[in-house]
């Protein structure tokens, strides 16, 4: 089968820019993969999104999303994605069942909208106008409405903004249904725990480039940058950056007949990768 997104050499420029919003990205999505979008504010993921959604005009480059040229698709394409967008739906005066019953007439095979309301927890605010519901209540409601039509291919744009931890963890349970029902999930965070958690590969734009892309354990060379091994010896703390930890810790345990004092060993964080990346700015 054909990948779900495929681009090469995407570039947008927006008007009295100094440089280009999105500077020739190649990107490869296949069909029921999770992939996470990371960068920080400005760096391209938003436009990059809504280009591939067929919301945002591109200056170049070649998009495929769901084998269609989503700058010229038609009503059959917006059929088959759903979109979480950054910003909140703006349906005061309704319901959160009357909003998903109303939008699940737009879709050929909907999903049935009292248990999409039970599956993003707003069951119990069914009937309250969504002017009164709390932010991550809103925020919710806007996920029932980008699952809403089954998506074959889900957007996700910072979609727990908003959310309590608990609300968190239960989003990623759905997302997890989700892909594993064969739904591809394109996600925007800036919680990379949360982007360790629920992607099966990372990419960092930065300025409008890809800078680097591998699954949560790869990327960056995270699997082979060197951990950081700390032990107290005659009271003092002793350290020693290693690619082979195991190999040094059995060491240390022989040496001291057994459990090593003060041990701690530190591989690097996905924080601290990201962190490396996003400052160096090229590829690694």
């Amino acid at each position: 089968m054909t990948d779900a997104i495929t681009v090469r050499g995407l570039r947008r420029r927006y008007p009295g820019a100094d440089r280009p919003a999105v500077d020739g990205v190649d990107l490869d999505v296949a069909r029921g993969e999770v992939l996470c979008l990371l960068g920080p504010n400005g760096a391209g993921k938003t436009t990059t999104v809504e280009i591939l959604e067929g919301h945002r005009h591109r200056d170049g480059g070649r998009v495929r999303v769901l084998g269609t040229d989503p700058g010229r698709a038609g009503r059959r394409f917006r059929a088959r994605i759903g979109i979480v967008a950054q910003g909140s739906t703006d349906l005061a005066e309704l319901t959160p069942a009357e909003v998903l019953h109303h939008f699940a007439r737009y879709y050929p095979d909907p999903r049935d909208p009292d248990r999409v309301l039970q599956v993003v927890g707003l069951w119990e605010k069914r009937h309250t106008l969504a002017r009164t519901l709390s932010g991550g209540q809103r925020r919710r409601l806007d996920v029932a409405l980008g699952i809403l039509g089954r998506p074959e291919l889900l957007f996700l744009d910072e979609p727990t903004t908003g959310f309590d931890p608990q609300a968190r963890r239960d989003f990623w349970r759905l997302l997890r249904e989700l892909s594993a029902d064969g739904t591809t999930i394109m996600l925007t965070t800036h919680y990379l725990d949360e982007a360790e958690a629920l992607a099966d590969r990372l990419a960092v734009i930065v300025e409008g480039r890809i800078v680097a892309l591998g699954t949560p354990a790869t990327l960056g060379g995270r699997h082979t940058d060197p951990t950081v091994v700390r032990w107290l010896d005659s009271g003092a703390v002793r350290e020693q950056r290693t690619t082979t930890p195991a190999a040094l810790v059995a060491a240390l345990a022989s040496r001291f007949g057994g459990e090593v004092p003060g041990l701690r060993v530190d591989r690097p964080s996905l924080e601290d990768v990201y962190l490396g990346l996003i400052t160096m700015g090229s590829p690694r």
